[in-house]
């Protein structure tokens, strides 16, 4: 049966804690996030803990009030009392056992008061150990079901070890199938010679019935108050908190492009008053918002109708600077210089063009991915060949470190090619002839190209700005070397478009390192690459702290002021030595270093 009992006891205990579990849950979470909430039930649980001390005290305070004033009445009427019953007892003329029992009993009894209820109840017991005189006929005698043993042990010693003094005791004593509290108040009485312990109790169920109907009425009133505050509480802060909430809800629509939004003004008060503000601000946010947006779009109108536009001329000064640059060994030297350098300025703006072509696509968000499984490797294999020619001109040695056979990704090969180009020449710019690595690794999800180079390097605040459009680490450089300063925007939007990430990091005089991290299939998440952005090989003894920046981990490149730091050389490096052949390329590179110098 207990095993029942048991097992019935456990699986009711199993059943209530996961309602245990989701009630404390939910009662946390609404804490988290609702002011209301929070308030009303802090102001609850001060209030009833503010009623709990109160109301414990004022019990405190009535209940001893009572009882002082019972043990005062109960000390008054037992001194009375005893001498009436001395005074009895020493005037008695009785010899026979009869008379002295019949004596003792009505004088006894008197001391009941009797009447409707009994007013107090005694024991009457002859003290121990008393030898004379023998002839006594009266040992012990209470009223109804009361023993000696009701008597406090305490309180009995005082008694006996006392002369004439009175002491009292509290105690407990039954009343037909209850026991309830009293006062125990003793003497000593003297009768024919033998000295006896007389107990008069007094009833206290009247003064706790009373003590219980105040702390009823102290506790339904303090439940009704603690209510009322409750109520109070949530009618105040819900007049306080639901404008704030109203304005929580107006700043997440504004915040997510509904600039007409705005807040329900009512009343002049602080409240009132703040909603007028929020909606003065709203406003001035919204005309601000809107111009930047119309001035953005001209921008771009701007950039792209100006780019279309020149692509008509532009086309016919390079036919004229081609015709030129093919006749220039007739010319005279000057000549000839000045035919070079137009046929070579013609490239480089021909390349700005075709890049803010590009990047205005980008703006208007018309730039589509066409994304097909490819081998990464051999693509990566096929723009380090594309790049040898420069390679060769600035004296650095290229490798590549990847797993033996296939890796393959869905990418769209165009601007995986595009923007691995423009990684190789910009390590290669600024390799200043060291060796660059290109390192390929893949995991369950996704795959990683490092490019690495062992140059001048960068600081933590340029690797901050590299993917900015025209932004240079060196702002004396000129502006003949290099490309269009576009280059690594827009391989920052191209990996944008697959959902990669294209981070950098650098250190002066320890040289960069670029990683681009793509999903391994069209949709998928990235959690983590398979290869590290910080290089191993600058983590040594003595070498100073590590520089790293996360630059883009999806979020939206920020665009518009200035370009990458090694884009410079992308436009001419790409277009020159891929088209025209180890020979041309190293003679448009010795070219560029020769105005580089006349610069």
């Amino acid at each position: 049966m207990g095993v029942r009992v048991a097992r019935l006891v456990r699986i009711g205990v199993s059943g209530l804690l996961p309602g245990t579990r989701f009630l404390l849950r939910s009662v946390h979470r609404k804490w988290r996030r609702s002011l209301q909430f929070r308030t009303v039930l802090t102001t609850l649980m001060l209030a009833v803990s503010s009623f709990a001390i109160v109301g414990a005290y004022l019990s405190n305070q009535i209940a001893n009030n009572l009882f002082q004033e019972r043990l005062a009445q109960a000390e008054s009427e037992t001194r009375y009392n005893v001498k009436q019953v001395q005074d009895t007892f020493d005037g008695a003329q009785v010899t026979d056992q009869s008379s002295v029992i019949t004596l003792v009993y009505d004088t006894l009894n008197a001391v009941e008061g009797r009447g409707s209820v009994i007013q107090r109840r005694y024991v009457f017991e002859a003290m121990p150990e008393q030898t004379k005189p023998r002839n006594r006929w009266v040992e012990s005698r209470a009223s109804d079901q009361l023993t000696i043993s009701v008597i406090p042990p305490e309180l009995r010693k005082a008694v006996q070890d006392s002369g004439k003094d009175q002491f009292w005791a509290s105690t407990e004593f039954p009343v037909g199938t209850e026991d309830r509290p009293g006062i125990a108040v003793g003497n000593k009485v003297t009768f024919n010679g033998t000295v006896y312990e007389l107990y008069l109790i007094y009833d206290l169920n009247t003064a706790q019935k009373t003590l219980d109907e105040i702390q009823n009425v102290l506790l339904a009133g303090g439940a009704v108050l603690v209510l009322m505050i409750g109520a109070v509480a949530w009618y105040v802060t819900r007049n306080v908190v639901s404008p704030v909430s109203h304005a929580a809800v107006v700043s997440e629509k504004l915040a997510a492009g509904q600039l007409q939004e705005r807040m329900v003004v009512k009343g002049e008060d602080e409240v009132a008053r703040l909603g007028a503000s929020f909606n003065h601000m709203a406003a001035s946010l919204q005309e601000q918002i809107t111009q930047l947006a119309t001035l953005s779009q001209m921008q771009q109108r701007f950039v792209s109708d100006v780019s279309h536009e020149l692509r008509t001329p532009l086309t016919t000064v390079r036919m004229a600077a081609e015709v030129l640059y093919d006749a220039r060994d007739d010319f005279d030297p000057i000549n000839k210089r000045s035919a070079e350098l137009l046929y070579n300025q013609v490239e480089r703006f021909q390349s700005l063009l075709a890049d803010l072509l590009e990047i205005s696509r980008f703006d208007a968000g018309v730039a589509t991915l066409d994304a097909e499984p490819t081998d990464i490797v051999q693509l990566i294999t096929h723009v380090i060949e594309g790049v040898a020619p420069v390679a060769a001109e600035y004296g650095s040695e290229v490798t590549l470190n990847a797993p033996a056979g296939s890796v393959i990704v869905e990418t769209d090969d165009r601007r995986i090619d595009r923007i691995l180009r423009n990684l190789i020449l910009n390590a290669l710019e600024h390799g200043e002839g060291r060796p660059v690595n290109v390192s390929v690794a893949a995991n369950g999800t996704a795959v990683a190209v490092a490019v690495r180079d062992h140059g001048i390097g960068m600081s933590a605040a340029e690797a901050a700005r590299v993917f900015d459009r025209f932004w240079r680490a060196d702002p004396a450089r000129a502006r003949t070397t290099g490309g269009s300063g576009l280059g690594l925007s827009i391989a920052a939007e191209d990996t944008k478009l697959h959902n990669g990430w294209l981070q950098a990091w650098g250190k002066k005089g320890n040289g960069a390192n670029f990683r681009l991290t793509l999903p391994l299939r069209q949709g998928a998440t990235i959690t983590r690459s398979p290869l590290q952005l910080e290089p191993a090989d600058v983590g040594l003894p003595g070498s100073g702290p590590l520089r790293t920046m996360l630059l883009l981990d999806p979020a939206p490149v920020q665009e518009g002021q200035a370009g990458g730091t090694g884009d410079a050389g992308t436009g001419t490096g790409t277009g020159t030595g891929t088209g025209t052949g180890t020979g041309t390329g190293t003679a448009t590179a010795g070219t560029a270093a020769g105005m580089k110098e006349e610069s």
